[in-house]
């Protein structure tokens, strides 16, 4: 019994003095147990051993719910595998700070004052109420992502069974696919991934519905259950996300329509209705789905950087997109147009934005910025491959896109470990970094005296 209380006791200390530590050993630990299933015989369809570094990445993709492969997921895996992928991204889908505040109520039984407040600032919303509820706003979230993912799977499973599946089988498929796309994961268990289904509207709108409520956030979800369509309560976080959301959407699919629309390698020999199709399930998952129609090595080489634009932007805070969130880029985008209209105060449906807000966006689009930069250039190093794919599988990485150019599986396994370092830095770094700057004030009991330089 005493290394069980040893255990507890230090997690009780982390979970006390550090909720970010804590989430990052969490994440560590789901990723080595992973690690470790994968590389068993029994999760290869051949029976043998994984090469670490493979396995490694798998499990590093699939918890950080990006969706990167560098086996063939139907070929190379065998059931066992695909259930412990589909595992790790639920798991990982919750998120960090989920994780970390699941472990420290199982082992120590309560969350410190710092922990709820991490946890609170990760999933709560004006709706949910005091840190006492804490407790009980991690079961509605987990209870909310069951539901939804369930809802995926009742409303695919029955189309695999009509496409001609066995009803095993179709149940399965899913399955998969629900966790995987509410999960924002763009795991397929078809060796084919979605080509055979590009036409199919059934199977495509549950997959795109299912990564866009997945990309909103839980603080979104939460609001929206409890608020409905009444804008007026939404708080401020939940509109930037929304709108920012659906203008997103529509601007990726006027931008990646226009610019495939004549390119006969991807959508230009379609119909026009199939190609406004492609273009609107292209926008919704660059944004971390990671689904995919068409090659990504055939696209123009303007649309694989517009496709980087997106990607680099991902999803809402606290959901299970990547990237440096929606709030991000609106927080910058608010503060520009401040400074051009000369006011002082960053300001957005009738609330200002505190400065402080202001410097955490700076430092998680530079954070992100330099790991992609710093990733690219050790990847170069490592490979031949050209800039453009190589910014694309290292966007992809950072903001668990999971949407590739197979450059991944191309790489040795040096660069395999660079691209899972990224992702879990993708992950975990922009969301720690976050959560710590806004929690963590220090107190001063002096300053210095202001001095302006010279800026632009």
């Amino acid at each position: 019994m005493q290394p069980l209380n040893a255990a507890r006791l230090y997690v009780q200390t982390v979970a006390s003095n550090s909720p970010a530590r804590l989430a990052l050993l969490a994440f560590l630990s789901v990723i080595a147990v992973f690690t470790l299933l994968l590389a068993l015989p029994i999760s290869s369809a051949n029976n043998e051993f994984t090469a670490l570094h493979d396995a490694l990445f798998t499990a590093v993709s699939a918890v950080c719910v990006t969706g990167l492969t560098v086996v063939s997921t139907a070929d190379h895996w065998s059931f066992w595998g695909q259930v412990f992928i589909s595992l790790g991204v639920f798991i990982g889908g919750l998120g960090i700070l989920t994780i970390a505040a699941l472990l420290s109520l199982a082992v120590s039984k309560k969350l410190g004052v710092r922990g709820k407040l991490m946890a609170q600032s990760s999933m709560s919303t004006t709706a949910s109420g005091t840190l006492g509820e804490v407790r009980s706003l991690l079961k509605i979230v987990i209870t909310t992502s069951v539901i939804i993912q369930l809802a995926l799977m009742l409303v695919l499973t029955p189309r695999f069974v009509v496409l001609g599946e066995s009803v095993p089988t179709a149940l399965w498929h899913g399955m998969f696919y629900a966790i995987s796309a509410f999960n924002n994961a763009g795991f397929t268990p078809h060796s084919n991934g979605l080509v055979p289904y590009e036409m199919d509207l059934y199977i495509l709108i549950p997959l795109m519905v299912g990564v866009f409520i997945g990309s909103l956030g839980f603080p979104v979800i939460l609001v929206l259950l409890q608020f409905k369509g009444v804008f007026s309560k939404w708080n401020l976080h939940t509109k930037i996300t929304i709108i920012g959301s659906f203008a997103l959407v529509v601007i990726g699919a006027m931008g990646w329509g226009l610019l495939e629309w004549n390119n006969v390698r991807t959508i230009g020999g379609m119909a026009t209705g199939d190609k406004i199709v492609h273009a609107i399930f292209a926008s919704i998952m660059t944004r971390s789905g990671g689904f995919n129609l068409v090659d990504q090595a055939y696209m123009e080489t303007n649309t694989m950087l517009a496709t980087d634009a997106l990607m680099f932007v991902g999803g809402g805070s606290a959901s299970t997109a990547g990237g440096i969130k929606i709030t991000t880029l609106a927080v910058l985008f608010l503060a520009i147009f401040a400074e051009a209209r000369g006011e002082r105060d960053v300001k957005a449906f009738g609330r200002t934005i505190p400065e402080g807000t202001l410097r955490v966006a700076i430092s998680v689009v530079v954070l992100g910025a330099t790991l992609v930069a710093t990733a690219c250039g050790l990847i170069m190093m490592l490979t031949p491959a050209s800039l453009d794919r190589v910014l694309f599988e290292s966007i992809s990485a950072f903001a668990t896109v999971g949407l590739s150019t197979n450059l991944s599986a191309e790489l040795p396994p040096a660069g395999k470990y660079i691209l899972a370092a990224l992702m879990f830095a993708g992950r975990i770094g922009t969301i720690t970094l976050a959560s710590a700057l806004s929690l963590k004030q220090r107190d001063q009991l002096y300053r210095y005296p202001e001095e302006r330089p010279i800026i632009g």
